[in-house]
């Protein structure tokens, strides 16, 4: 069994999973692992490092979508190595998925692609944990049949992680009941606070967001009794290559974190 696994998915303390959402280069990125590795100690929390090689469901074709697979982990091999932090990316297709689980400790599908079977197989096969990001056109309990999936490999280290539904144009809505439903399926669940007040392509060829509610929607989300918290954490949002409206300055990160703890502890009193 893995030990991520055991010690921070499947265990009792509130987790966190943060990062930038693409790996922009590689000094900026180790920089922001290495603020994020003091956050850790500091606070005292379970925190793993989530940063994507490429975006492959960018709004536009001129949109960043990364250094790709071959340099993007070598990033996040380097994130792992010098910060200990355990990390974590989105993979798109069958092919990278072996080639990921050779750097990473935990495999991220996209919510898009929640329901591709081959891929889901293939994330299953490696041993490693496979976050599942419900995509937003599913119901919370529509993802027992994917994790079915994994678990037919034998695998049965699953995560489900909620990040709103698509509701009208443009917009998303997330409906806080999915936490415990998906928690009913006998899955930890992670509550995405940042994609979750994304406007997806509402911008200028790209998704826009409402980046003021991150901290309303996290809090919920936890008293709610999701078992992490999923934030996209950038050192200059206004400035990101991707998802920079929804995504939380990391000089707002420690104030937050120490917030849901609090939310997490009081929950967990009654």
């Amino acid at each position: 069994m893995n030990s991520l696994w055991e010690d921070v998915l499947a265990g009792d303390e509130l987790f966190f999973i943060m990062g930038p959402c693409v790996i922009e280069d590689r000094s900026t990125t180790i920089d922001m692992a290495y603020t994020l590795g003091k956050l850790r100690d500091r606070c005292g929390i379970p925190l793993i490092f989530k940063s994507s090689y490429d975006k492959a469901n960018r709004s536009s074709v001129d949109s960043y979508r990364g250094p790709g697979i071959e340099q993007g982990l070598a990033v996040l091999d380097k994130v792992k190595r010098e910060t200990g932090l355990p990390v974590t990316t989105d993979v798109h297709n069958v092919d990278e998925v072996p080639v990921a689980a050779e750097v990473v400790d935990l495999l991220q599908i996209p919510a898009f692609l929640c329901r591709q079977t081959d891929l889901l197989l293939a994330a299953g096969k490696t041993g490693l944990p496979v976050n599942v990001k419900k995509g937003q056109f599913m119901a919370p309990w529509d993802m027992n049949n994917t994790a079915r999936k994994i678990l037919s490999t034998g695998n049965d280290q699953i995560v489900l992680t909620e990040r709103g539904a698509t509701f009208g144009y443009n917009n998303l809505v997330v409906d806080m009941r999915s936490i415990p439903i998906m928690r009913s399926l006998g899955y930890p669940v992670v509550f995405d606070a940042t994609h979750s007040v994304q406007l997806p392509s509402a911008g200028d060829r790209a998704s826009s967001g409402e980046r003021h509610m991150i901290e309303p929607l996290a809090r919920a989300g936890v008293a709610a009794g999701c078992s992490g918290v999923f934030l996209e954490v950038h050192s200059d949002p206004d400035t990101a290559r991707c998802d920079g409206p929804n995504s939380l300055a990391l000089d707002d990160v420690p104030a937050v974190v120490e917030m849901l703890k609090r939310i997490r502890a009081a929950v967990r009193e009654e």
